[in-house]
């Protein structure tokens, strides 16, 4: 016997919906299936046009005739079903995805600037960021070990990757603190490949890939820079530049601008075979790179 009236039955659905969308996008594994069940419960009852409860109860809402509800409002209440299916997926997963890179990203600033300030020697900095790190990175693991946005939903690499980063960035903690370094630096660079490997699997930040792709051969042309070797600054500005050029594809702006007028600067010192200048240029370089990626990448 039907005892829901059309307008009960289009609000189950909306509702049924609603909570399949809340537990497959948002919730973790262990935390859907009690709301499967209820969004399952609240679409049975809708589709069956009756309500368990409400006869346990001697109630009903099917007072008014389900005739009464014109085609046209039956079309729109489809209608608005259909929107409600597709707009709230495409915007969960959308938004799960802005979120996750969002605090990725905010966690991965304070991981840039201990890796920047071990580089540069700087350890009051140093630590004052890696103790900022390591509460942003542990809240990170915690819940991306628990929880996966529907972007990631099928990473099977993510979870070794968070373990591997877990270890990596305890074990650095007593360099950090008070050993080597620059050793510290080298460990923490372990990290940049890992994150980037993900970002880069997921489809996640395509500049950001593209600047740390570009950061690697970059990394070799100063060093040849600092030692005065123009022919290997030559010989590995084909490849630099070609990363770079991957970079501005993704982004173009004067920082970034900034940064190809400096390589080809560096390029033309070679070139001129003004060694002299080699050190200082390869500086600027690296500076312009590192004010875009500490931003951006």
């Amino acid at each position: 016997m039907k005892n829901t009236h059309p307008i009960d039955r289009w609000l189950r659905l909306a509702l049924a919906i609603g909570l399949a969308q809340w537990a497959y996008f948002w919730l973790t594994s262990a935390a859907q299936w009690p709301v499967y069940a209820v969004a399952a419960i609240l679409g049975g009852t809708a589709l069956l046009q009756f309500c368990p409860v409400y006869r346990w109860l001697g109630v009903s809402t099917a007072s008014r005739s389900s005739g009464e509800v014109g085609m046209a409002w039956k079309a729109l209440g489809w209608a608005a079903l259909l929107a409600l299916l597709v707009g709230g997926s495409y915007g969960s997963a959308a938004f799960s995805r802005k979120l996750f890179l969002e605090e990725f990203n905010a966690m991965n600033h304070f991981y840039k600037q201990t890796l920047f300030l071990t580089g540069k020697n700087e350890r009051e900095k140093a630590n004052a960021d890696y103790d900022r790190l390591m509460p942003a990175w542990l809240a990170f693991q915690s819940k991306y070990t628990k929880y996966r946005p529907y972007a990631l939903r099928t990473d099977t690499q993510l979870s070794a990757d968070l373990v591997s980063v877990q270890a990596m960035l305890s074990g650095v903690e007593p360099a950090v603190r008070s050993g080597d370094l620059h050793q510290a630096h080298l460990d923490l660079e372990k990290v940049r490949p890992v994150f980037q490997d993900m970002l880069k699997r997921n489809g996640f930040s395509l500049l950001s890939v593209a600047l740390v792709d570009f950061h690697d051969n970059m990394e070799q042309m100063l060093d040849a820079a600092q030692a005065r070797d123009v022919q290997k600054i030559i010989q590995l500005y084909p490849a630099v530049s070609d990363k770079l050029r991957q970079v501005e594809e993704q982004a173009n702006d004067a920082e970034i601008q900034a940064i190809r007028q400096h390589l080809d600067a560096l390029m033309a010192m070679a070139q001129a075979d003004k060694r002299d200048g080699l050190s200082g240029q390869a500086d600027k370089l690296k500076s312009s790179f590192v004010k875009v990626y500490l931003q951006r990448g």
